[in-house]
């Protein structure tokens, strides 16, 4: 079972944060194993919140469109390039596969065999086995055939390089036929033990446990002639020595590999176009897995919660490929589509950490002083110290009970949190506006609110050219109808709203008189999701 992610929106800000780590560990104390996530960088805020409880920062998950790694399965089975085709043999039986990975003695992926590969050679007829080519060993012989070494040991590792013959056949026809260096099976005949060493045979194997003469075989031993015995009978014998060749002699080397990373999408086509039966995943060189054509379906998809947002725009991107099991959210509903019934907890309150507090005691489920301080701090965040319109009463409460657990003073703590998300010159224009921007689908229109916290209005002064210029690129690059980036001020409790886009008119006719030079100035505009989001899809209706 894949693990269960607890996540919130992409650019988190501390309600998205706080209310994961909040929410899973309320679903580790009720047995359903999860792990809080984050789809994005921490903004200046969020980094003090962590900070100051001494919370790990949640794992980062940049998509979750599904990757090699999501379909393979894993490959117990492999075989070194120096073993031999018996031992392939055995292996494919044993295990009951069609092909096997090949890995040098570093054990990194060198190669594949299948069992069409096996089957092509042994269509060879045996008059043609050559072991020239093959890097065979004597000693890859003697597994084999399980065979007795009568004399020459100390050649076992040495390389054959003649052929196999076979001493069926007359004197006459023997000594015309075999070679210096040949590997010969012979049976019980003295004649061809003597014409052979005579000849110089590499080897001689004998078959059926047949003997050999003192005398020869001290001749042998004086040529430095291998000298086997074995069980076999000539035929069989023959067959074996077909399997004694290494598996390095007939493996694929041109592969198609694939990285545990690579995207599905991108890996089907590749497999569409290529014959191979099963695809090796390599990390590091090393084979971590197979992938296999007819197996390319997600078998598992990723299990994931969601907090603090609902619309597709807002999810990590490849939010589609998961299975998607709870929402618990503050927000309107932005049209996520599901393939069965799920949980969902939504409530018109200031933050997401308010709904989630409240289910832990509902559920007696005793809260961590962190746990409570993490939850404060996003519900403090989220509502601006309770200025925000979204804040109820119900924030109100809750934040009375979490600072009690948390041992916090509500106003103390806000203070010092806003404030250290809340400095403008820290960041560049881009991660200002990026740190804390959603998107909505508003009628037709494409639309990114960013929003940032300053306790003055001196710095935007200072940089209120560059995040214009910034914005506009923003808006362009992701092909927005509109941007806008809030400038709220906590202490006057207003908002400066810088625009961009040729979609201007939706805002001056939702802010109608509010607009001053380039900057629309929103006195008592805390909310994004309350003050402005409103007012432009009432504008958006009023204009179509």
């Amino acid at each position: 079972m894949k693990t269960t992610y607890v996540v919130g929106h992409r650019n988190p800000d501390s309600d998205s944060i706080c209310s994961a780590i909040g929410y899973a560990y309320l679903k580790n104390k009720l047995g359903e194993p999860a792990v809080a996530a984050r789809a994005g960088s921490l903004n200046a805020e969020t980094q003090y919140i962590l900070n100051y409880f001494n919370e790990p920062w949640p794992e980062l998950i940049n998509d979750f469109y599904p990757r090699a790694k999501d379909v393979m399965v894993s490959s117990p089975y492999r075989i070194f390039q120096e073993d031999t085709l018996w031992k392939l043999g055995q292996l494919m039986k044993e295990m009951d596969v069609k092909s096997i990975p090949v890995i040098d003695e570093n054990e990194k992926l060198v190669g594949m065999v299948s069992v069409g590969d096996l089957a092509k050679r042994f269509f060879d007829e045996l008059a043609s086995l050559d072991f020239s080519q093959t890097g065979t060993t004597f000693f890859a012989v003697s597994q084999v055939l399980h065979a007795n070494i009568l004399w020459g040991e100390k050649f076992l590792y040495r390389t054959l390089e003649g052929r196999l013959k076979v001493a069926g056949s007359s004197l006459e026809v023997i000594s015309r036929a075999f070679k210096e260096g040949d590997i010969v099976l012979v049976g019980d005949r003295a004649d061809v033990h003597g014409l052979c060493i005579d000849l110089g045979v590499s080897a001689i194997i004998l078959t059926s446990s047949s003997p050999i003469a003192a005398a020869d075989l001290k001749r042998a031993e004086e040529k430095g002639i291998l000298i086997l015995q074995c069980n076999h009978d000539t035929y069989t014998c023959a067959r074996l020595l077909n399997q004694s060749i290494p598996v390095k002699s007939l493996m694929q080397q041109k592969m198609v590999t694939f990285s545990p990373e690579e995207l599905l999408e991108e890996i089907k086509e590749e497999i569409l176009q290529s014959k191979f039966r099963n695809y090796p995943v390599v990390e590091n060189g090393k084979i971590v897995g197979l992938i296999n054509r007819g197996s390319l379906v997600l078998r598992e998809p990723q299990q994931v919660i969601l907090v603090d947002h609902n619309e597709r725009s807002q999810a990590v991107e490849g939010i589609e490929y998961t299975r998607i099991l709870e929402i618990v959210d503050h927000h309107r509903l932005g049209g996520l589509q599901t393939n069965e019934p799920i949980f969902i907890r939504q409530e018109p309150v200031g933050c997401t950490a308010t709904i989630i507090a409240n289910m832990f005691w509902h559920r007696n489920i005793e809260m961590p002083q962190k746990i409570a301080g993490l939850l404060l701090s996003a519900l403090l965040s989220d509502t601006v110290l309770f200025k925000s319109p979204t804040c109820t009463e119900k924030d109100r409460d809750t934040a009375k009970r979490l600072a009690e657990i948390a041992n916090l003073d509500c106003e103390a703590h806000g203070m010092a949190l806003l404030r250290a998300g809340s400095s403008l010159s820290r960041q560049s224009s881009a991660e200002i506006i990026h740190q804390d921007l959603k998107e909505f689908q508003i009628g037709k229109y494409r639309i990114s609110v960013s929003q940032v916290f300053v306790m003055d209005l001196e710095e935007l002064a200072k940089m209120k050219d560059s995040l214009q210029e910034e914005l506009e690129v923003i808006r362009g690059k992701e092909e927005y109808d509109l941007s806008l980036l809030m400038v709220t001020n906590i202490i006057l409790e207003s908002t400066e709203l810088l625009v961009a886009g040729k979609a201007r008119f939706i805002v001056e006719h939702a802010f109608e008189g509010k607009q001053q030079e380039e900057i629309f100035h929103l006195p008592g505009v805390l909310s994004r999701k309350k003050q402005i989001i409103p007012p432009l899809g009432s504008a958006v209706q009023e204009l179509s």
